[in-house]
């Protein structure tokens, strides 16, 4: 019987050579997604939590080493070679290939030696979380929606908070929630895609202003993760890395959710409880 990490195996290969094969085409997050056969909300997390960069890295080394490579071996204009390998105009490129290779792309070529970009994998400790696998029915979340830097997403919960407070909105929540959408390593800053707010008991109207947002029921994989918010990357890395390859489960296609079972407002950092939900495919 293969290993469950096999048909991640297969997913990161497919994609590594898909990249390799078609690096000055698009190689969105989406066309990548693709690709891996996997939700565009989960496959940013898998490939970084698996390889130690972002996809966007990857896109970045493996057109690098193209550049260096028709650099070393051909007479084609610079400009001609930043737009063959995807890497826009002349001046950022030259940017871009003196920070990779150390030397500008002319002193390169007329070095005339092929410096290889040898990608080493993080090999930083993951830190080790209990996982478990939850059937949750649908939920609703009541929700201010936030839109740019994921950082500055606590004015959305402010406001949040001052409705609740303000329409007698507490005792029908049962906890505040978290939604992030896009991948800031992809994403233009501007176009982050957040919601705010909480999750209602049910039959809780949801007052005027506020979105309702519907989550679907569905298996869960729950990590629970005790301390401050700064823990919360390497949480997704242990759940999207280690927990996801031993697991032989796959991400539906619905974005994970974090739930605040308390609050930083009456919480000392060290005692804050964080729920992360990832949706699994049945």
């Amino acid at each position: 019987m293969p290993h469950p990490s096999k048909a991640y195996e297969d997913r990161l290969r497919r994609v590594i050579d898909y990249i390799y094969d078609h690096a000055d085409e698009d190689l969105s997050l989406d066309t990548l997604a693709d690709v891996a056969a996997m939700s565009r909300f989960h496959w940013h997390r898998v490939f970084r939590a698996m390889t130690g960069e972002t996809c966007a890295q990857a896109v970045r080394r493996v057109r690098l080493q193209r550049a260096g490579f028709l650099l070393a071996r051909s007479d084609a204009p610079i400009a001609s070679i930043a737009r063959a390998c995807g890497l826009g105009g002349q001046a950022a490129f030259s940017r871009a290939f003196a920070e990779a290779y150390g030397v500008p792309p002319a002193r390169f070529r007329a070095e005339g030696q092929m410096r290889p970009m040898a990608f080493t994998p993080s090999q930083e400790l993951t830190q080790m979380f209990d996982v478990t696998i939850e059937t949750k029915p649908d939920m609703r979340m009541a929700a201010y929606a936030h839109k740019g830097d994921y950082t500055q997403i606590a004015r959305a919960f402010e406001q949040f908070s001052a409705v609740a407070s303000a329409r007698g909105l507490w005792p029908q929540v049962e906890g505040m929630m978290g939604i992030y959408y896009d991948d800031p390593s992809t994403t233009p800053e501007a176009e982050l895609r957040s919601h705010a707010g909480a999750l209602l008991a049910p039959g809780a109207e949801v007052p005027e202003g506020l979105e309702e947002i519907t989550i679907a029921g569905s298996r869960m994989a729950r990590l629970r993760l005790k301390g401050p918010y700064t823990g919360l990357p390497a949480a997704y890395n242990h759940l999207y890395g280690p927990w996801l390859q031993a697991s032989g489960e796959e991400p539906s296609d619905a974005p994970s959710f974090e739930l605040y079972i308390n609050s930083p407002m009456d919480t000392a950092p060290d005692e804050l409880l964080t729920d992360i939900y990832m949706p699994l495919k049945s």
